[in-house]
């Protein structure tokens, strides 16, 4: 395949913007408000900045246009300013935003989340998935009057609060004592989980888990950790930040045959708008409620959790899911993204080394150096290939705004990064590479 499109200068951010960049960092620590946005995470050839989006091309300060992967952390999943949800919101800002009683708009984004999530009886809404993962643990520790909590090891992202952040790389400022409240086990590995609840025993208040990453679960595997949850008395938390409204309009508790007693729902739920949902059991949301005589539980109470813009957002967003192809579109597209990578990385022979991951819905991809363990500096090297064909892609993870001509030009920019990748691998990733290589996000030192 030739490529025909003309490639962005590899250094195109004007002096100004290097100086906003810059200042950035003066007032902002690591120069952006989510780790994995930072200057650390991209190339130095990267835009340092977004200026707008639409659909699926976002422009930079210098204006310069990409076809953007990834869409806000995967939370914007129909395409940036979508219509249908900027409409809904704009009306709803003639009404105001937050009142001291609530807002018929919770009572009807309720509704529309509870009939697409069919396994859940009762959902609260906040703003951000930490908010509401923390919250499950909360409500699991006060149902069950146990204090540890069990959670995947093998999934990157729970929660920033120390529960989780304790487990990782960077937990500095997180008391031991917090950190000692959570055991891990594996994914795909039941007996992993079983040798907790032994060695724990009447301590394990809940286990959270993804149903799926870029692996996906064995057969039978949910259903073991159902079973186990119920044998020895735990709650079954289920992570569906990201497979929410994505894997199915269910989420993936549906696609994978499960009902978990909590489960917690963000990201794609308001096409980038700030909501996210706690959603369970009515015998174990109430406990957060007023229809109870047993001690109460603070579950979620937030001054901006239902506010009104959000919710209309959430609420068009759903109602668009439900009467759209939008989810078939996500796994089509990425499919169709899918077969074009690995013929691209067959064609130059990097196959065993440059790979596309995950559902087709969620692709990621994965990159290895000439001694076939992950290369952080290769990643940098694929990104930055990606950019000079027009392409910001720090996954493969499509929107329903991503058109056959986006697939398409995407494609033959991977090929040209597969064709530099297979050169790097002979002559050595810093002679193609244009500064240092990214980063993981959780690292004790910088």
């Amino acid at each position: 395949m030739t490529i025909v499109r003309d490639s962005p200068p590899a250094c195109a951010a004007s002096d100004a913007t290097r100086a906003l960049q810059s200042r950035a960092h003066d007032l902002i620590p690591g120069g952006a408000h989510t780790y994995s946005k930072g200057d650390d995470q991209y190339p130095e050839t990267a835009p340092p900045f977004i200026a707008r989006g639409e659909g699926c091309h976002v422009w930079d300060l210098d204006g310069n246009e990409f076809i953007e992967y990834g869409m806000g952390l995967r939370s914007v999943a129909l395409g940036h300013a979508f219509p249908r949800v900027i409409e809904a919101v704009r009306r709803e800002l003639d009404n105001g935003t937050n009142f001291t009683r609530p807002s018929p708009r919770e009572v009807e984004c309720a509704e529309i989340f509870l009939s697409c999530v069919s396994t859940a009886e009762m959902v609260k809404f906040a703003k951000n998935g930490s908010d509401v993962t923390t919250a499950a643990l909360k409500l699991a520790r006060a149902y069950t009057g146990r204090d540890l909590v069990a959670i995947c090891s093998d999934h990157p992202f729970f929660s920033t609060d120390d529960w989780f952040i304790g487990t990782t790389g960077m937990p500095a400022g997180v008391p031991s004592t917090i950190r000692d409240l959570s055991v891990r086990f594996r994914f795909n590995d039941s007996a992993s989980l079983e040798a907790l609840f032994l060695k724990h025993p009447g301590q394990i208040a809940c286990v959270v888990l993804e149903a799926e990453t870029a692996a996906a679960p064995r057969a039978g595997f949910l259903a073991e950790v159902r079973g186990l949850c119920d044998r020895y008395g735990a709650l079954m938390v289920l992570d569906e930040m990201i497979t929410g409204f994505r894997w199915d309009l269910g989420g993936a508790q549906r696609t994978h045959g499960v009902v978990p007693d909590l489960s917690a729902f963000g990201k794609a739920l308001a096409n980038g708008f700030a909501l996210s949902a706690l959603a369970g059991k009515r015998e174990v949301m109430e406990r957060g409620g007023l229809r109870h005589s047993r001690e109460r539980v603070f579950l979620l109470s937030t001054t901006h959790g239902a506010e009104t813009h959000s919710l209309a957002a959430g609420i068009a967003t759903m109602q668009v899911f439900q009467r759209e192809p939008v989810i078939e579109t996500l796994y089509r597209q990425g499919e169709r993204l899918r077969l074009g990578f690995e013929e691209a990385t067959r064609r130059h022979r990097v196959q065993d080394y440059l790979m596309v991951l995950g559902r087709a819905c969620n692709l990621v991809y994965a990159t290895k150096g000439p001694d076939g363990l992950a290369s952080q500096a290769y990643r940098a090297l694929f990104m930055q290939e990606l950019l000079r064909g027009g392409v910001l892609a720090p996954s493969f993870v499509v929107s329903y705004s991503h058109t056959d001509d986006d697939i398409d030009r995407t494609i033959e920019a991977a090929e040209r990064g597969a064709e530099v990748y297979a050169r790097a691998l002979e002559d050595g990733v810093d002679s193609h590479l244009v500064g240092r290589p990214v980063k993981p996000v959780f690292r004790m030192f910088n």
